[in-house]
């Protein structure tokens, strides 16, 4: 006999776990850093630590950097980032399937629609640069407040602190080595996929790759770990 607890719960279960969800978001972090810092003037709009250092490089007046480009990524994730912790507080007490697919189709809307103007105006880089950061931090607000272990998604400096740290050669038990191993290997896979594609197809495709991949996972998703 079902209990009214197993009803509850039976809907947030159905879909992809979000272990494996965030793991796909990896990637996508990886595609969208090849296309801001290969094709946006050397800026990233995932990754906000190396943005900061890139601002600052950009300060200096080291060549090949741009102030502007830095600070028009860090206001968008920022906002993107204020949107999600919003979003959180609005819908975070309810069913995180609903949360967490809401979330991702955003992202792929907003990720999407950079791509659209990458293949009609693919000099517009402060609409490139807005889009993608604002997506990537309405993303990275949601994964703060899933608080699922070792996946943020965007930056790995604390995951492989974890993983060297807590393996056996470390004096730890390695427990989580395989989640943070398989993220690692996610964002590596999403950099060089990226990489190649700005290299030899422009930025349009690995955008429209990133918004659908970010699609098909916003309509799996699961409400669990």
């Amino acid at each position: 006999m079902t209990t009214p607890t197993e009803k509850t719960r039976a809907p947030e279960e159905r879909g992809v776990r979000l272990v494996a969800v965030l793991l796909g978001m990896t990637v996508v972090s990886g595609l969208i850093d090849a296309v801001s810092y290969l094709g946006l003037g050397h800026v990233f709009t995932a990754n906000m630590t190396g943005n900061v250092v890139v601002l600052g490089f950009a300060a200096a007046g080291a060549p090949g950097f741009s102030t502007r480009h830095a600070l028009v990524s860090l206001v968008s994730f920022l906002a993107g980032a204020v949107a999600g912790g919003r979003v959180g507080r609005w819908m975070g007490g309810g069913s995180r399937r609903t949360w967490v697919r809401a979330t991702l189709g955003a992202e792929a809307v907003m990720v999407g629609a950079a791509s659209l103007v990458a293949f009609a105006a693919p000099g517009t880089l402060y609409a490139l640069i807005a889009l993608t950061a604002f997506a990537m931090g309405l993303r990275n607000a949601t994964v703060r407040k899933l608080g699922v272990p070792d996946l943020t998604t965007t930056v790995l400096t604390m995951t492989l602190t974890g993983l060297a740290a807590d393996s056996r050669l470390g004096g730890g038990a390695g427990k989580r080595s395989p989640r943070r191993t398989a993220s690692v290997f996610a964002m590596l896979a999403g950099a060089l996929l990226g990489a190649w594609l700005v290299l030899h197809q422009g930025l349009g495709i690995p955008l429209v790759i990133a918004a659908g991949a970010a699609g098909v996972l916003a309509v799996t998703a699961s409400g669990t770990e």
